[in-house]
């Protein structure tokens, strides 16, 4: 398979590793304590650590809840949903704010779309399908950049090498996706908390609804990519 023609401007290939600079990421940023080649659960140990105390404080407090989830096969096992604890100050939604803005960028910012071609084509390489066209080739790499799009590189990264190391068939885009969803499991766990914690607050004294601008950032963070 052959990476489609691409016109227009080209961003830079994005790298697994994530800015560690002072300039970049403060030392207690969880992009400077992320690193992806470390277990899930130490990782999600060191990104909590490295968010601010306050922060830290309410999401030791809030609430989980374990309910059924249902599909279109019946009982699809269980869901834990997260709630935010009360008391929720506005200075505290806007810190949680900047943190998940932070880590959208950072942790979880989606590949650049070379990073990803290359990462598939070589994957797929791996398995080679015949009697496929250019035409169809082309295609079927513009399918798999539109539906893994949404992915770090470390988690493309990690899906392809997981992949070719225990599977001996050609990956559908259905499996890399659910491999891909396993794999930032975690950090996306964290920022659906910090994203409630942003919205938690109550109405501040000018009448103006944080919950509102907080809803507003959000829905412009998940345009990205």
């Amino acid at each position: 398979m052959t990476a489609p023609n691409k016109s227009g401007p080209k961003r830079s290939a994005t790298i697994t590793a994530l800015p560690r600079s002072p300039s970049s990421a403060s030392p207690s940023s969880p992009a400077a304590a992320f690193d992806p080649a470390l277990p899930a659960p130490l990782r999600q140990v060191r990104l909590n650590a490295a968010l601010p105390p306050p922060l830290q404080r309410l999401l030791a407090q809030g609430r989980t809840d374990r309910r059924p989830r249902f599909g279109d096969d019946g009982f699809d096992g269980m869901i834990e949903l997260w709630s935010p604890p009360d008391g929720v100050t506005a200075a505290e939604a806007a810190l949680a704010r900047q943190s998940l803005e932070e880590l959208y960028v950072t942790v979880l910012a989606p590949a650049d779309s070379d990073h990803l071609l290359g990462r598939v084509l070589t994957l797929l390489s791996h398995f080679p399908a015949k009697g496929l066209s250019p035409e169809v080739e082309r295609m079927m790499a513009l399918d798999w950049a539109e539906d893994l799009g949404e992915y770090p590189a470390w988690v493309i990264d990690a899906a392809a090498r997981s992949w070719r190391r225990s599977r001996k068939w050609r990956p559908s885009i259905a499996e890399m996706r659910a491999l891909c969803e396993e794999l930032c499991a975690p950090e996306r766990a964290l920022a659906d908390r910090l994203g409630a914690l942003a919205v938690a607050a109550p109405r501040d004294s000018r009448g103006t609804g944080l919950q509102a601008v907080a809803t507003g950032a959000l829905r412009r963070m998940g345009g990205m990519g």
